[in-house]
């Protein structure tokens, strides 16, 4: 009984020398760590410091180089004045769509025509003001003629009449937009030409989407086409 007893009361003894180098162990390994990861961090600010910036390949224009850069050419203007009176007219032309119309397609077309000249429109006269060359405030004296001529008619003549009209109009613009995307050195002009070539396409679209477009009209813009 008493050997029992002595061989009991050297086991926690022997565990606690365990205990001891355990715990020793362990702080030299945190220390380790400390270490480690304070030599990680300090060579990680220093390559974070000859990095370039997040934004550097984001940067604008160079100082003093306007938005709208590149001359303005005698088309460019002649564009600008043409999108400017297009709206002028065409706008009232498809209001009246609204209220004249027999046909839902031709209404759907009008809509369209208010929408897309509506932004073009805005586009314009933000572009006039850039670049300080004046627009006119209103249609073509043959325009206002083709306004009135809707205003007269109802039902199925407005119908034929609406379309002959209108998509005459887009398909002889096209021409000129064509030449002006192409050639134009402006970056506004470049953007407003963009725009109302993807506009015009939109309405030529829905314009025959209606089947009253005739080949004695599209005769008509062909002829107007430069040789």
């Amino acid at each position: 009984m008493m050997k029992s007893h002595a061989r009991n009361a050297k086991q926690p003894a022997g565990r606690g020398r365990l205990l001891t180098i355990t715990a020793a162990v362990l702080a030299v390994v945190a220390t380790a760590s400390v270490w480690l990861y304070q030599r990680d961090s300090a060579a990680g600010e220093s390559v974070s410091a000859n990095l370039p910036a997040a934004h550097a390949g984001h940067a604008g224009p160079p100082s003093g180089q306007p938005a709208n850069a590149g001359a303005v050419s005698a088309l460019d203007k002649v564009f600008l004045t043409k999108v400017r009176q297009a709206g002028l007219w065409e706008m009232p032309a498809g209001r009246l769509a609204q209220t004249h119309a027999s046909s839902e397609s031709i209404k759907r077309a009008g809509m369209h025509l208010l929408e897309g000249h509506s932004t073009l429109d805005e586009l314009a006269r933000e572009d006039s003001e850039a670049l300080n060359v004046p627009i006119p405030d209103q249609a073509t004296a043959e325009q206002q003629g083709w306004v009135k001529q809707l205003k007269n008619a109802r039902g199925r003549e407005f119908d034929q009449l609406f379309v002959d009209l209108l998509r005459a109009s887009h398909g002889k613009i096209f021409i000129t937009i064509g030449e002006v995307r192409a050639a134009t050195k402006n970056s506004l002009i470049r953007r407003l030409a963009t725009q109302t070539n993807n506009t015009v396409q939109d309405h030529m679209s829905v314009l025959e989407d209606t089947g009253l477009v005739t080949d004695a009209t599209l005769d008509d813009v062909a002829s107007t086409i430069p040789k």
